[in-house]
């Protein structure tokens, strides 16, 4: 079975999606109609804008969805028969299912990067990366840690796990986790706290978005962040997103639970390749394309 799998922000670089925009009409008139949708040209700083002014978050997200359905259309003819995304990607992947429409995922990215940004702006907040540690230790870990926010966010591959909360508590808890025995904890280069309860203003600002945007039966089961586990009901699918932002993203135990349901190849579509890395840690043996 083919798994199509979509990344998220961080994933970006100058001049993304220009060659397929110069190469295909279907990546030309999906990136005006998003330049329509948006109300500015986004493509013209995809193409060619400066590294920080892709690191703005109101500008990665939507670029990173545009250039991930744009390389989905132009380089398959094939539907999957499964689908996923990790963090920002879940929309992308709404998208390839059928879930979404192109014009409402992309305004509901418009709207999760802009709320996400004055989340950021309310508090203080940050991420870190810790290497060579259990996932369930790390999580015991952070729970140690009080009077402070701070939770395993992003479950990438065995021996990688993203913590998120505020600066002092991710401090902390990286001065725990390595006298734990982690390899590395490393704080990442980041303007918030994603995936954590600091996101919560960002999740009810983007609640009445997505409770007001139509969610199609799809054609295939999405494995959600939120759970890990196949969906197909409409609503259910609604109500995972809705959780999305405060929850962490268990992307190792979405891709196990895709290949023990049947996945044999997965295709990463969108900007980079940070996908097919993680899923190569975690099964060695599946086919990555």
């Amino acid at each position: 079975m083919k798994a199509f799998v979509f990344p998220g922000q961080g994933s970006q670089f100058e001049g993304m999606c220009k060659d397929l925009y110069e190469s295909y009409s279907v990546a030309r008139e999906l990136c005006e109609r998003a330049n329509d949708v948006l109300g500015f040209r986004l493509t013209d700083i995809m193409f060619n804008g400066t590294s920080e002014q892709l690191k703005q978050t109101d500008i990665t997200q939507p670029a990173v969805f545009l250039h991930s359905v744009v390389a989905n259309h132009v380089m398959t003819i094939d539907e999957p028969q499964m689908v996923a995304g990790h963090s920002l990607g879940e929309y992308s992947a709404l998208v390839a299912n059928r879930t979404l429409r192109f014009e409402d995922a992309l305004l509901l990215v418009q709207k999760r990067a802009r709320a996400m940004q004055k989340a950021c702006e309310m508090q203080e907040s940050t991420m870190a990366a810790v290497l060579g540690m259990a996932d369930d230790r790390v999580d015991q870990i952070c729970q140690q840690v009080t009077g402070d926010v701070v939770v395993a966010a992003n479950f990438n591959c065995p021996g990688q796990v993203v913590i998120s909360g505020t600066v002092s508590g991710v401090e902390r808890a990286c001065e725990l986790l390595k006298e734990n025995g982690a390899k590395r904890a490393l704080r990442l280069q980041v303007g918030g706290a994603f995936h954590s309860p600091l996101m919560e203003p960002a999740a009810e600002e983007l609640r009445e978005a997505i409770l007001a945007t139509e969610f199609f039966e799809p054609i295939c089961p999405i494995y959600q962040n939120t759970n890990a586990y196949p969906q197909t009901d409409p609503e259910a699918i609604r109500q995972n997103l809705l959780s999305q932002l405060t929850s962490p993203v268990r992307w190792t135990q979405t891709i196990k639970n895709m290949i023990a349901d049947g996945a044999t190849e997965f295709y990463e579509y969108g900007p980079g390749d940070v996908l097919k890395g993680l899923i190569r840690k975690i099964n060695p043996d599946i086919t990555v394309g």
